[in-house]
């Protein structure tokens, strides 16, 4: 009878191993979305992706029902040394045990075309695409005023997300927010 038990503990934690190898490998931390007012037609997503796996991943797109088209975007210098905002094909780069940073001026996510008037301190869905991590939905929170560099607050938003060979599962994530 106890080699029976030691068989099936056995056979049980072989049926799970999957479920551990597919463990997360991107994580997002201080995720917002920045609009000028409620009556925005455009807004841009700003934070950071860390790729916890020694493998590089690329961030390949975006979706959301908050926006009609959902871009990546970066800024380059043009020839006349003003800076231009440009869709960025192919995806960016997310390297192994690395980070992404995506902020004002720099690689951000582009929503335009908002479907609906937004408001302050409301949090959007937004589904992130990776090229090897799959697909992961993660919550923001909208910001209509510039985000001033004191006068910190701390900032909770959760996510749920599915990685390869895995279950769907949730994050709740705390940052500092200044304010």
């Amino acid at each position: 009878m106890i080699s029976f038990y030691r068989h099936f503990i056995f056979l049980l934690a072989a049926m799970l191993t999957p479920l551990v190898v597919g463990a997360e490998t991107i994580t997002v931390d201080g995720a917002y979305a920045r609009a000028s007012s409620k009556l925005a037609k455009s807004a841009a997503a700003f934070m950071e992706i860390k790729n916890m796996s020694s493998t590089e991943d690329r961030l390949l797109g975006a979706r959301s029902d908050f926006a009609k088209r959902v871009e990546l975007h970066t800024h380059i210098k043009s020839e006349d040394g003003v800076m231009k905002m440009r869709r960025v094909a192919g995806g960016l780069l997310v390297p192994g045990n690395g980070n992404l940073m995506l902020q004002r001026g720099g690689d951000h996510i582009m929503f335009m075309g908002l479907t609906r008037p937004i408001s302050d301190r409301e949090i959007i869905q937004l589904m992130l695409i990776f090229e090897n991590a799959g697909s992961f939905e993660i919550e923001i929170p909208i910001h209509l005023k510039e985000m001033a560099a004191s006068g910190s607050r701390s900032l909770t938003h959760t996510h749920s997300h599915t990685h390869k060979n895995s279950t769907k599962h949730k994050h709740t994530h705390s940052h500092l927010d200044k304010h």
